[in-house]
């Protein structure tokens, strides 16, 4: 999935099942979580001190700059919080999931 680049939401698509989703889940390194309603796919870098949550906060933003598709990023002392969401659909698509499988791949 990491060599998958995100489409444009130009157009409406069908929302992901839950099956679809668990499938997408599987890949992913185990700290993403999915809220309930299937509109957000988080997860948390915990780090000691600022800089390295700074520097996260802006090697996500570069990815989601780079892949047109772009996350909720929150960051203070100590961690960053990535947040995905396909904001033009209002709940989660594919590019959601490329997107974060990239992320793991960046920091692994």
């Amino acid at each position: 999935m990491t060599k998958t680049t995100c489409e444009p939401c130009n157009e409406w698509v069908p929302p992901l099942e839950q099956d679809r989703i668990q499938e997408l889940m599987k890949p992913l390194h185990a700290d993403w979580t999915f809220d309930a309603t299937g509109t957000k796919l988080a997860r948390r870098f915990e780090f000691k001190g600022f800089a390295k949550a700074t520097y996260m906060a802006n090697l996500a933003a570069f990815l989601s700059d780079q892949q047109g598709h772009h996350a909720d990023i929150a960051f203070g002392w100590g961690y960053c919080e990535v947040t995905y969401t396909s904001h033009e659909l209002g709940r989660l698509s594919e590019n959601d999931f490329i997107c974060a499988k990239k992320l793991d791949a960046l920091v692994a």
